[in-house]
């Protein structure tokens, strides 16, 4: 059991702890799920989409922006998001070689799981 983490993450898991537990709502997987390759979207364009208060759509789109996951870029009066395709990848390969480093251990001679 890997109890020293239970008191603090270990400093770059923190990033890829929030992509995680933005991604736990489907909402804001739906949210990512709408854009395009390479394209930029307003709130109004978001909410639009969704039978949800512009409100609780915002709440969302913040969510994903803070957990690094979305982009704003301001044009005037209006915001446009993007996806922020960087952080998510740095989250998967995380967790890739966690598995990685783990499915070696399983492998080795020595391991628990082999007696």
């Amino acid at each position: 059991m890997r109890t020293q983490y239970l008191n603090s993450l270990p400093e770059h898991w923190r990033p890829s702890a929030a992509v995680f537990s933005a991604l736990g709502d489907a909402t804001r997987q739906k949210i990512l799920l709408l854009f395009e390759p390479g394209e930029e979207l307003s709130i109004k364009d978001i909410a639009d989409q969704f039978p949800l208060g512009r409100t609780t759509i915002v709440h969302h789109i913040a969510s994903l922006e803070k957990a690094g996951m979305l982009r704003a870029r301001r044009a005037g009066r209006h915001v446009f998001y993007h996806i922020n395709y960087d952080i998510v990848l740095e989250a998967l390969t995380n967790l890739r070689q966690l598995i990685a480093e783990d499915t070696a251990l399983l492998a080795g001679p020595a391991s628990p799981a082999r007696r």
